[in-house]
């Protein structure tokens, strides 16, 4: 009867230790399928651009440094290689782009420009889908993050070299200003 005990103890922790690693991986992906899905959008997003500049180009011929800022955060955005680059750079276009429609007020003709209304709307369902990516990505991530913190899991995760992710975090200052419109 004793002799049993030892080897069921060690294939019990056995199985605890894969489980526990299955649900890290788990987690893990699950991040970064979330991280896919929001690059997805904002690839989806930035694809736009030409075609919004283009048609606002005409219209804004005196809006040259608001046009820049548009094509700069998509610059940005493409040599983006961390979640906090990324975020830092669609903060910049989303404050670029907020400005452009303030402005776009002031040109009746641009806003009876039929490409420019599909445009923004095409621009304000992706916000959406974007905005909810987002929140899913960072409620994985604080999944992630509190299953490698916890004990445990996080011996396990120290050991197999789970490291915490980076939130995708709007930056304070960015979201709160509002956009700045020059006559």
């Amino acid at each position: 009867m004793e002799a049993y005990i030892l080897p069921g103890i060690i294939i019990i922790l056995v199985l605890l230790v894969i489980g526990t690693y299955n649900s890290l991986v788990g987690k893990r992906n699950m991040v970064e399928a979330s991280w896919s899905n929001i690059d997805t959008l904002l690839q989806k997003r930035f694809d736009l651009v030409p075609n919004l500049v283009n048609t606002v180009k005409g219209y804004m011929q005196h809006e040259r440094e608001l046009l820049e800022k548009i094509t700069e955060a998509r610059s940005a955005w493409m040599k983006a290689s961390t979640v906090k680059e990324n975020a830092g750079a669609d903060n910049m276009f989303s404050g670029a782009l907020k400005t452009l429609f303030a402005v776009s007020e002031n040109y009746p003709e641009l806003k009876a420009n039929q490409n420019f209304l599909l445009l923004q709307e095409e621009l304000t369902g992706l916000e959406s889908k974007i905005a909810y990516a987002r929140q899913r990505y960072n409620r994985t991530v604080m999944a992630y993050n509190t299953a490698i913190q916890r004990f445990p899991t996080n011996i396990l995760a120290r050991w197999f070299k789970f490291l915490p992710r980076d939130y995708y975090a709007v930056e304070e200052e960015e979201a709160r200003r509002a956009p700045e419109v020059k006559f």
